[in-house]
């Protein structure tokens, strides 16, 4: 039997394996159909396109199955409370009090760990996000990047994953060589000589700033070294500085990381030449016109590849590959690396590397990031005084702040175009997401504030027969969904399902909260209410947090 889903709630599980056998006693042991949550309340809480699946394959009245489907469908008591058969033959299920008030007390009892899964468990993975060439300040690309990287290793540790994180530095190759060379002018400029930026190098206003510090530690005198050894000296110095940069602008966008890698390190190990040893003791190499070529299009490329040119200088193409057998050597089971959108085109050309090489194809998997474009007053805003040519992850952190520019990186699809709004995204209103989440949490904080009650003491042993409110049933039925979000989420590697679930949640909880008193009801309706209160917090901080955002108790 096979299922869309292979992760949910225990409801989702229990009903999903109650399906498969029923479709087993139908005579269709290996069959693949759809559990969902229901998108319209009149339909139930879950449906199922199961009868109609059958019904395809056995050629007769989807209606016809779905009720055989209910007759064979063998669910433990209390689990629902109603099934119809609707439309064309969707199954849907009411879920019954019993579960939810088994679901009410598996929220409290797990609080911030509900949700989470283990089906990872044992799988090593390792996330490569940002590496960015140390030639500049990062700009809002990276920042989409940066918080798509740290969402889905999050997700991929809170299904079970062991995780590493890392940023592969690219600290080899001309365009270091030009960072030194346009450091090494402005430095000159510095102490008044004429000197010009080689062509391709770096213009932005950072350099100065990067040139005045260096004299300021180095002395004068370092403006009068031999240029060969000024601009070998600024490679090392030019690099570091703008490491720092880019780390602290990391660290103020909450984004760590477990490992820096060297792509200089892996031409200073040898990896370049036992990676090339390895390609052609597989016979997967061949020279032509004075050159290495890879043979990719044996293994789905639409045509091999340069490894060595004529000239005896290696393509970018081949410290890749090495890096990515590094990895697999350090034991690796997946290798996710974010891109950005200039890379589409090179994911068939490392993929198919990987698959000459005899990995499995789920080892290696690109996540590509979409341009990202700022707006203010609905005009695009092109120019940063920090670089000189493009708005920086720190001009936008210094304005928005980390909270609202990672939740408005994450709530779209990675892989398509973002428009940042500014305006949006600094008002404290309804319309601006990431405010109308955290207040919905800050919402179900201030009840117990007021209360004077720490919602850690709340017990979740009530009855809800004493939620009266159709409002009340529904934010619970919300809240049960959060382990199937997440772990789709965690497996489609897709952090924008989180961020849609979560204000949908809040739209729910914002209701919940205008209609439905809490403190003063009677005393069964109170502890009820006060106990989905607490539930309701711990399912918005948890996903919050696995967002990496905060969960403020105030706004």
């Amino acid at each position: 039997m096979q299922w869309r889903f292979q992760e949910g709630g225990r409801v989702t599980d229990v009903l999903r394996e109650a399906l498969g056998r029923a479709a087993e006693k139908l005579g269709a042991p290996d069959v693949e159909f759809v559990l969902e949550r229901s998108k319209d309340t009149g339909h139930g809480d879950m449906a199922t396109n199961l009868a109609m699946v059958l019904a395809r394959v056995q050629k007769t009245s989807p209606r016809a199955v779905a009720a055989k489907i209910l007759e064979s469908l063998e669910l433990p008591p209390g689990l629902v409370d109603k099934t119809a058969i609707a439309g064309p033959g969707f199954i849907n299920f009411w879920l019954a009090t019993d579960e939810l008030a088994a679901s009410l007390r598996a929220i409290i009892g797990a609080g911030d760990r509900y949700g989470a899964h283990d089906y990872g468990s044992g799988i090593r993975v390792n996330v490569e996000f940002v590496s960015v060439n140390p030639t500049g300040p990062l700009h809002v690309g990276h920042g989409r990047g940066g918080a798509l990287g740290d969402a889905i290793a999050s997700l991929l540790e809170w299904s079970g994953h062991q995780v590493t994180r890392e940023f592969y530095l690219n600290d080899a190759g001309v365009q270091i060589d030009r960072l030194a060379q346009s450091l090494w002018a402005r430095v000159q400029e510095a102490v008044g000589r004429s000197a010009e930026i080689p062509e391709g190098g770096y213009h932005g206003e950072y350099l100065r700033g990067d040139a005045a510090r260096l004299l300021e530690r180095e002395g004068r005198a370092f403006a009068d070294l031999p240029e060969e050894e000024g601009v070998r000296r600024c490679r090392v110095l030019a690099v570091q500085a703008q490491r720092e940069t880019q780390d602290q602008d990391l660290a103020s966008f909450g984004v760590r990381f477990d490992l820096i890698s060297s792509e200089q390190a892996i031409y200073d190990r040898g990896a370049i030449g036992k990676t090339l040893a390895l390609l052609h003791a597989r016979g997967l190499t061949f020279e032509r016109d004075g050159a290495l070529w890879l043979r990719t299009t044996d293994f789905g490329d639409d045509q091999d590849r340069v490894l060595r040119k004529s000239d005896g200088t290696y393509t970018y193409f081949l410290p890749d590959i090495a890096y990515h057998v590094d990895k697999h050597d350090r034991g690796f089971d997946r290798a996710i690396d974010v891109w950005g959108a200039d890379h589409h085109g090179y994911i068939p050309r490392v993929r198919a590397a990987m698959r000459a090489l005899g990995y499995p194809d789920e080892f290696f998997h690109v996540s590509i990031v979409q341009l990202v474009k700022v707006l203010r007053g609905g005009e695009e805003v092109k120019m940063s005084k920090r670089s000189g040519e493009f708005i920086t992850l720190r001009d936008l952190i210094d304005e928005t702040g980390p909270d609202a520019a990672r939740y408005f990186f994450l709530m779209r699809r990675a892989d398509s175009p973002l428009n940042f709004d500014l305006d949006l995204a600094t008002t404290q209103s309804d319309e601006n997401p990431v405010f109308y989440v955290q207040m919905a949490h800050a919402r179900m904080s201030g009840i117990f504030r007021v209360a004077e009650i720490d919602p850690d003491t709340v017990s979740a042993d009530v009855q809800l027969d004493a939620l009266p409110a159709p409002e009340d049933r529904e934010l619970l039925k919300k809240l049960t969904a959060f382990p199937e979000i997440t772990a789709r989420a965690a497996r489609e590697l897709e952090p924008h399902r989180l961020t849609g679930y979560l204000e949908e949640l809040a739209r729910l909880t914002h209701g919940w909260y205008h209609k439905c008193r809490v403190l003063g009801e009677p005393p069964a309706v109170e502890r009820a209410r006060l106990a989905l209160a607490r539930a309701t917090r711990i399912v918005l901080a948890n996903g919050l947090t696995l967002l990496g955002l905060t969960a403020p108790d105030r706004i």
